[in-house]
């Protein structure tokens, strides 16, 4: 259960100890000045006097909370989360996106556009070689910026890249990124466009509903062939020496329902050589994918293509 509220909430053992704590004393102080407020209403104790007496601790709870969440060090934790709550009883409505024209080359529900730099989100599962491509490539650029990292392995080396560069991280538990995709935190961190970079997990339709057209992957083969399910890493590599393909390559792709399915936006080859191995195939193709990968999304983001 505590392992569960710790991905939920994204916090370590010790934040989800003072968050507890937060709830539990509040929820006394709550209760405790209920009572005492109840007298002073002069309500007789009857179906009115509960009635009253809900709404009166509804009220006070969230003031409550807030209060004791200051010395616990928890404010911006409990802020976020009433957010939340009151978005889903509908007290509070989502911003609604800014006036105006689309963002070529990242369709269909487009950014608006700003003079803000694109904020892109890497998904990663691995070492992370891509990402810190990615990272180096729009370092000093005007354009675009990676402004977090998600990641479904607590122990993945990407999780040091994103240390050693201040990048945030979002940790995605399985359950919930399932269910949701973490698309609200996602859109609450102004997210633009979002990069899968060896991410292992299936795309929810929650998220593809929230960022359609602005999700992209990179697919160590050349699509349609040698994608779907469990084609990933030496096993795609594998398989085309297997079959004694006579290229492969890399495919940069839009991210739907299913896997290794959407719209190819480019696609770069390489011939296999004699006595080609899954590994020395793999360190080929990785070339190509540093070579390729950040100009396309640069080339997207400024909205050229087809390619």
């Amino acid at each position: 259960m505590f392992d569960r509220l710790q991905q939920k909430w994204k916090v370590n053992g010790l934040q989800l100890a003072l968050i507890l704590c937060t709830f539990a004393i509040g929820g006394s102080i709550t209760g405790y000045a209920g009572r005492r407020l109840m007298p002073l209403l002069g309500i007789e104790q009857d179906w009115l006097w509960i009635i009253v007496y809900i709404i009166l601790v509804s009220l006070l709870w969230p003031l409550a909370v807030l209060l004791i969440s200051i010395p616990f060090g928890q404010f911006r934790f409990f802020v976020k989360y009433l957010k939340k709550i009151g978005k889903r009883i509908g007290l509070t409505g989502s911003r609604k996106p800014e006036a105006g024209g689309q963002k070529p080359g990242i369709t269909s529900n487009p950014r608006p556009q700003t003079s803000d730099p694109c904020r892109i989100a890497i998904f990663a599962s691995g070492a992370g070689s891509n990402a810190q491509k990615i990272i180096d490539h729009f370092r000093y650029s005007k354009k675009a910026r990676v402004t977090l990292i998600v990641c479904n392995k607590p122990g993945a080396l990407v999780l040091s890249i994103a240390e050693a560069e201040h990048i945030p991280v979002l940790i995605t538990g399985k359950e919930e990124f399932n269910t949701s995709g973490y698309a609200e935190e996602l859109q609450e961190k102004g997210i633009d466009l979002i990069v899968l970079a060896g991410f292992l997990w299936k795309i929810p339709a929650a998220l593809i509903k929230a960022f359609p057209g602005r999700i992209i992957n990179i697919h160590p083969a050349l699509l349609p062939g040698y994608g779907g399910k469990g084609m990933y890493g030496l096993r795609v590599h594998q398989a085309v020496i297997d079959n004694k393909e006579k290229e492969s390559g890399i495919s940069i792709h839009y991210v739907d329902e299913i896997y290794d399915h959407g719209r190819v936006i480019f696609q770069a080859k390489c011939p296999l050589l004699q006595y080609e191995t899954a590994e020395s195939l793999a360190q080929r193709i990785h070339k190509l994918e540093h070579e390729h990968y950040p100009r396309i999304i640069e080339r997207l983001i400024d909205g050229n293509g087809p390619f």
